[in-house]
């Protein structure tokens, strides 16, 4: 058997450490194995999507050194490699297994499902969908379609037992089928869930092994379903332990930066990276903590890695960057540097912004520094003798924070139009609310231009900075994070209304 793994990142975000951790254990294997890896992008998610987050996802994948056998832009004899190309094989699926009995139309509306949804919660029952439109018959669900009625394909769910998945590092894990529910594969827009495509391509591509993180465990009842449903042989599942913060929480953006664009602009090297994520539950036979990629290909084993929780530790990547560093030649060193920031397409955008506020060549060192180099540390003092303080500063910071994060066109009229709308909302005037986006972004009360600084510094850096300003003005408790939600829910509902009353 030829060993043939994936990767499956959604384009609809920054590229993230956690798909770089996943990716490079796959392609690990694959090779170890003398197998293939494969990349596929998952992208049914039409309203999220985007063609420039899939493109940051395959440079920041192949700026680590990781490559792939089959995919985008490589081609293969499986393609094609993104989902949305492959809505034919899909709704051939979902067609097959309504025909069989083991998915049936359902033509509930969010609204009853949210009813149901809440008397089950305060029954203090698992939420699932209760099998309304079981019952219909095959004539009735016909005639709705047919009638243009809305509708999505639900697979059906065993009624009584459980589902035993063999799991490669934990054994037997066995789930009831009551905690199941009764998932949607095909959405109302024809579009399939992840659940479906996953183990159609999986099949269609010859995956063997399916090594994940271990936040799919609860999913894998359903696939190993589907897989029963076609008649298919089912892949070896692997669950990977999740990366983890230092508290042991999962690692999340709130708490640590996650974006692979940030450590590369921050100055990491790619492998100083990949020998950290390495070590993230797996250990080299020998004990060495630094070793290059070649060399943890050559040692992997699936049966060297541990379940415990990795905790993705600044500091210890910190160190490991400059066991790299420290490595290099001069001559190397030199040429990092200059590959880093100091290169002509780092600068140039710089230029148009620096050279009318320049007199002195040395003038540019102070101007630039927190666009090339880490910002200094905040401290709640930097914050003082603006307009805003208190509630009202937190909530400014965090508001902006939350529509940069929604934000996925990071250019400076998307920026400026996300800014100065929240601001109009706020009922602020522009200059009050950038005050505090300038200390945080870059140390000082007074920079180069807000827009074109987030631009230059990219949006997992400008975020980044954004939170770290919230924290050294002593972060967001719960309670306080429970109303600047509300708040902020209300400011989202009253632009919902705004645009309502003008479309009708």
């Amino acid at each position: 058997m030829t060993v043939r793994t994936r990767v499956a990142p959604s384009p609809t975000g920054d590229p993230h450490v956690g798909t770089a951790y996943v990716a490079l254990f796959n392609m690990a294997f694959a090779r170890s194995q003398g197998g293939q890896f494969l990349l596929r992008i998952e992208d049914t998610d039409q309203a999220r999507s985007t063609a420039e987050s899939e493109a940051a996802i395959l440079e920041a994948f192949r700026w680590l050194g990781l490559e792939w056998d089959e995919g985008p832009e490589v081609g293969g004899p499986h393609g094609p490699y993104r989902q949305s190309e492959r809505g034919a094989l899909y709704q051939e699926a979902a067609d097959q297994l309504v025909a069989d009995g083991h998915a049936f139309p359902c033509f509930c509306t969010a609204e009853r499902l949210d009813e149901v949804r809440r008397a089950q919660q305060l029954a203090k029952e698992t939420p699932r969908y209760d099998g309304h439109c079981l019952s219909l018959s095959k004539d009735e669900a016909a005639a709705r379609i047919q009638a243009g009625e809305a509708h999505v394909i639900r697979m059906k769910i065993p009624e009584t037992g459980s589902c035993v998945i063999n799991d490669l590092f934990r054994g037997e894990i066995e789930i009831a089928w009551s905690q199941i529910d009764m998932q949607v594969l095909v959405k109302s827009d024809g579009m399939p869930t992840y659940h479906l495509a996953n183990v159609v391509d999986d099949h269609h591509m010859a995956i063997t092994h399916v090594i994940r993180g271990e936040e799919w465990i609860n999913s894998a009842p359903k696939h190993r379903l589907l897989y029963d449903y076609f008649g298919w042989e089912a892949p070896v599942l692997a669950h990977l332990p999740l990366l983890r913060n230092p508290d042991k929480s999962k690692l999340s953006k709130r708490k640590n930066p996650t974006g692979i664009n940030y450590y590369r602009r921050m100055g990491y090297l790619p492998e100083a990276l990949v020998n950290f994520l390495g070590l993230m539950g797996h250990s080299m036979p020998d004990g060495a903590e630094v070793f290059n990629l070649d060399a943890f290909i050559a040692a992997f084993s699936l049966d060297r890695i541990t379940l415990g929780a990795p905790v993705f530790d600044q500091e210890k990547l910190a160190w490991l960057n400059g066991q790299w560093l420290r490595g290099l030649s001069d001559q190397a060193f030199a040429d990092r540097v200059v590959d880093w920031g100091l290169n002509r397409d780092s600068l140039m955008p710089l230029v148009p912004l620096i050279k009318p506020r320049t007199e002195r060549l040395c003038d540019l060192a102070p101007m630039v520094g927190y666009l090339l180099g880490a910002r200094r540390s905040l401290s709640a003092e930097d914050f003082e003798g603006l307009a805003l303080e208190g509630e009202a500063l937190l909530e400014a910071l965090q508001f902006t924070l939350w529509r940069l994060e929604a934000l996925g066109d990071w250019r400076r009229p998307a920026l400026v139009a996300t800014v100065e709308g929240l601001a109009a909302e706020l009922g602020l005037k522009i200059r009050v609310l950038l005050a505090p986006l300038f200390v945080a972004l870059s140390g000082q009360a007074v920079s180069l231009p807000l827009y074109d600084s987030l631009v230059f510094l990219g949006p997992d850096l400008s975020r980044a900075r954004l939170r770290e300003g919230l924290e050294a003005l002593g972060g967001v408790s719960k309670k306080a994070a429970k109303r600047l939600e509300k708040r902020y829910a209300e400011l989202d509902q009253g632009g919902a209304d705004e645009e309502s009353a003008a479309e009708s």
